[in-house]
């Protein structure tokens, strides 16, 4: 920003080497233009610094600057460490649903943290990264389904995520003793979609409200469908909200008794069937057609193939934030032409591919800049190969804490995507008014030579 008066103040020594001006008559401007322009920039940063402070005691210049440091270099670490230090420390639950056969098959990890804010800020890159390494560790397939919560907790850093990686890690370490799963139940009450298999005393449930928006639904939710599961028998439920359609109308809210009803429903009718047997099989594939950009995460898709007697179900994991509306449709009939007979999709809700691209979202969710087709044959690759990998298998399911781990909730998310965008407005309106004073008088000043 100082560039204009040095510009002006070459032009002044030129000026007065071509004229008759004497060189001490010239001086003072040199001495004073420097000063000048360095009050008009202390007093634009000063503008932008007080908005923060005087709306919600945040420092807007350094926060800025992390900001535009990521937007251009993908750096994360400065904009992390202003996230860590407005974080509070909450305990966060896991559940874990795992299948073992001869070795480890397959796993739904279900961490209670909302994978964003956005970009490979804070847990956004959590759903591919669990993924990754638990599938290193220990040589199977895993999923991460979105659970039952909204962005009241976001992890801040990597530093958070490697905190309940690691704790993961170790507490997988067991093997499944579970070995009778009933069918897989699929209920529905007006818009809302329940689907069920029970596991021993666990059940697995789902919701969805498709061709509806399926957005984040509240944490009562959870503990209401869990209660529930009690009161027949079970003694836990891991529960996923299936995240698969997107519309330009949100209105989650009034559907949450169809939500409740049909989970209920969809429960008492799965407890009265009879248990069997069960095998599994589990595959992933990641298309290199798809990018961040597109709404493809890194984890790619995984599905995860479950047969009780002569039921084959899929449950088909995308690595995208949502999809578009009726391709879960799509989606559920390509699977069900090639044999399988129930089957559900899933987005992780990664925020890995959020403020990649301008427009309203600033996101694509699954579909939109996808072409569908390929999509759709992918999915269908990943449960044929799943298929193909069937094995008897037992299931494990543990619910445990990780302590202390540093989140950022919604609320203060807002006022600091907000601030930002405050700030941004602000330069604009400040820059010229600062700096065309700061030309004016620089002009003026020449003038009095």
């Amino acid at each position: 920003m100082l560039q204009p008066t040095l510009c002006i103040a070459a032009f002044v020594v030129f000026w007065a080497g071509v004229s008759s001006i004497s060189p001490l008559q010239v001086l003072p401007f040199i001495v004073i233009s420097p000063a000048i322009a360095l009050f008009a920039v202390i007093l634009f940063f000063s503008f932008i610094e007080r908005l923060g402070k005087k709306t919600y005691s945040l420092h807007s210049i350094s926060l800025f600057r992390a900001f535009i440091i990521n937007w251009v270099t993908d750096q994360n670490a400065p904009l992390e460490k202003y996230l860590e230090e407005m974080g509070e420390d909450k305990d966060i639950e896991v559940t874990l649903l795992k299948f073992d056969s001869s070795k480890p098959k397959a796993a739904f990890i279900v961490p209670h943290v909302h994978p964003g804010p956005f970009k490979n800020i804070g847990s956004s890159l959590l759903p591919s990264l669990l993924k990754q390494k638990y599938q290193e560790e220990y040589g199977c397939d895993a999923c991460t389904p979105l659970g039952i919560l909204g962005h009241e907790l976001d992890l801040p850093s990597q530093a958070q995520n490697h905190k309940i990686v690691t704790q993961i890690m170790t507490s997988a370490k067991f093997k499944g003793l579970i070995d009778l799963a009933t069918p897989f139940v699929k209920v529905t009450d007006g818009p809302a979609t329940a689907c069920c298999q029970i596991f021993g005393d666990i059940a697995l449930v789902s919701f969805t409200l498709a061709p509806r928006t399926t957005e984040d639904l509240p944490q009562e939710l959870g503990r209401i469908i869990r209660a529930e599961a009690e009161k027949y028998g079970l003694k836990d439920a891991l529960i996923i909200n299936a995240h698969n359609s997107l519309t330009d109308t949100v209105d989650t809210e009034e559907h949450l008794d169809s939500l409740q009803r049909a989970a209920s429903r969809c429960l008492q009718k799965t407890a009265n069937l009879t248990t069997k047997q069960f095998k599994v099989g589990a595959a992933s594939v990641f298309p290199s057609e798809f990018s961040l950009k597109a709404g493809m995460g890194t984890g790619g898709i995984t599905a995860v193939v479950v047969q009780v007697n002569n039921q084959k179900t899929v449950y088909a994991v995308i690595d995208g934030n949502n999809m578009i509306p009726e391709l879960r449709e799509k989606i559920l009939d390509a699977l069900a032409s090639l044999g399988f007979d129930e089957s559900e999709v899933f987005t992780t809700d990664t925020h890995a591919v959020s403020a990649l691209v301008t427009g309203r979202r600033g996101y694509h969710p699954v579909g939109e800049a996808m072409d569908q087709e390929l999509l759709t044959s992918y999915i269908c690759e990943a449960a044929k190969k799943a298929e193909a990998s069937l094995e008897a298998s037992k299931a494990g399911f543990l619910r445990f804490v990780v302590p202390k781990v540093r989140v950022i909730g919604e609320d203060r998310l807002k006022a600091i995507t907000f601030l930002v965008d405050k700030a941004v407005k602000k330069a604009k309106q400040t820059l010229i008014p600062v700096f065309g004073l700061e030309g004016l008088f620089l002009i003026l000043l020449l003038f009095l030579l």
